[in-house]
């Protein structure tokens, strides 16, 4: 699994969080656990393959905000009780 962070400026609402999970579902169609926080200004999801940074970048920057970065990093499940 692998967790992408996108660093976005200009979400100023709940409105514009939603706005930005949404153009991540449409451009990453198998994302899970979408997630948009305007105070961290960033968002994250999780996918099996790495995603192509460039495309969801512009497809971020069409609707007016700005994605200033895509980090991608393997992403492990956290279980119930956290230990091995």
């Amino acid at each position: 699994m692998i967790k992408t962070t996108l660093k976005i400026d200009g979400m100023m609402c709940g409105m514009c969080e939603a706005h930005i999970r949404d153009t991540i579902r449409a451009a990453v169609p198998k994302a899970k656990k979408v997630t948009a926080s305007r105070v961290k200004k960033e968002a994250s999801f999780v996918t099996k393959e790495a995603v192509d940074a460039d495309a969801l970048k512009a497809a971020v920057n069409a609707t007016g905000y700005e994605c200033t970065e895509v980090i991608s990093e393997p992403y492990e499940k956290k279980g119930l009780f956290g230990g091995k």
